[in-house]
């Protein structure tokens, strides 16, 4: 408790909002900022369901992306009523109004939503085109996989498929125009580059990821949470140096802080409680980082900003993942942990020797450790 004292003193670390806001005050909120949720099964009560599961995270305080590509396209025949489906872009405006409308974030700011299509999906083209008077209050971007940006390399056809039918064909180079045209104009659709999100995931080996939180800094399997911290980069320069020790030192004090709120936080949906404790997943981040070059008397963007930077989030993952594997020798690995898969990721493998060797002697207590927030 004391270290735990010292470094949220002078905000060395400064705990994401969720766990500032909610803890402690005994109020139903929850301490994780972002959640994803699983596609909506393809019916109206299917997103109806899936929409009220957004409501009661946004009400508790947190937000939620989740992944339209499940619903079918727009004019798709119903056969239980004889009619058309209205499309993923259609229902979306729901999510919207519910973000942006319906609901404050725990009583203190309204909501915020994540809202993704395929860049596969037929109705692509319409969710890049959005008007954006409609859909208001929640972010947008298209999942972009590997084989779409082969094809835009090699200006080939695009087709646009659903279950396994290709409904339209178009040139891959044409559709990528439009999205870059329509993020310059507006700032969406946003990006999210999902093939190498699962390429480089840590938990590839026991999960998929489909979607990211409102801010994308965390992509998340279904009903997955991560909280947040970051460290207050500034307070570790001393007479113009930076003090690399004390900043490992309190990245370890903010693991474990971090991992203990996944026990003290309070969990409203039984899915998320058991798919959070199953990885404990935290989010250590940073704030700052322009403030430190200049209290460094280092210009940003120069090559000594490289190598300042380099070093600054070198020091900080090394000992994040020291000291999970030492929270794993004294309260044990998160339950999926896999010894041989999870050395073989790829981020686990830049990791030094000693790390490496002391994740395979205990294991390790979080599945992923880092993670910029847009702090």
């Amino acid at each position: 408790a004391e270290r735990f004292e010292d470094a949220l003193s002078g905000f060395k670390f400064v705990p994401g909002g969720r766990i500032l806001s909610g803890a402690g005050t005994g109020n139903a909120v929850t301490l994780f900022n972002c959640y994803v949720l699983p596609s909506p099964e393809d019916s109206r009560g299917g997103i109806l369901d899936n929409l009220k599961l957004a409501v009661e995270i946004m009400a508790r305080g947190g937000g939620f992306g989740v992944n339209l590509s499940s619903l079918r396209p727009r004019g798709s025949h119903i056969r239980s009523v004889n009619g058309t489906s209205s499309g993923p872009c259609a229902w979306a405006e729901l999510y919207s109004v519910a973000t942006g409308e319906v609901i404050q974030q725990g009583g203190s700011r309204r909501g915020a939503g994540m809202i993704m299509l395929n860049d596969s999906h037929p109705d692509v083209e319409e969710f890049v085109k959005t008007d954006l008077g409609r859909l208001l209050h929640a972010n947008l971007s298209v999942c972009i996989s590997d084989a779409f940006m082969q094809a835009v390399q090699d200006d080939a056809d695009w087709p646009l498929v659903w279950q396994g039918e290709v409904k339209k064909v178009v040139k891959a180079r044409s559709l990528w125009d439009r999205i870059c045209e329509a993020a310059w104009r507006s700032a969406e659709p946003g990006l999210v580059f999902i093939d190498r999100v699962n390429a480089l995931n840590n938990l590839a080996y026991c999960e998929t990821i489909e979607a990211v939180n409102p801010c994308a800094e965390e992509p998340l399997p279904p009903f997955n949470v991560c909280n947040l911290g970051a460290l207050n980069l500034a307070t570790f320069v001393r007479n113009g140096r930076l003090d690399a020790a004390a900043l490992a030192d309190y990245t370890r004090v903010a693991v474990r802080f971090l991992d203990n709120v996944i026990e003290a936080a309070p969990y409203f949906l039984p899915e998320t409680e058991a798919a959070q404790k199953a990885v404990r997943r935290v989010g250590l981040g940073t704030m700052g980082l322009a403030d430190t070059l200049i209290a460094l008397g280092v210009r940003y963007g120069s090559d000594e900003s490289l190598a300042t930077i380099e070093q600054i989030y070198r020091t900080i993952r090394d000992a994040a993942y020291d000291a999970s594997a030492e929270l794993a020798a004294e309260k044990g690995p998160f339950p999926q942990f896999d010894r041989d898969h999870f050395l073989e990721r790829p981020l686990v493998l830049r990791l030094p020797e000693a790390i490496r060797a002391k994740i395979a002697a205990h294991g390790i207590r979080n599945g992923t450790l880092t993670c910029q927030a847009p702090t």
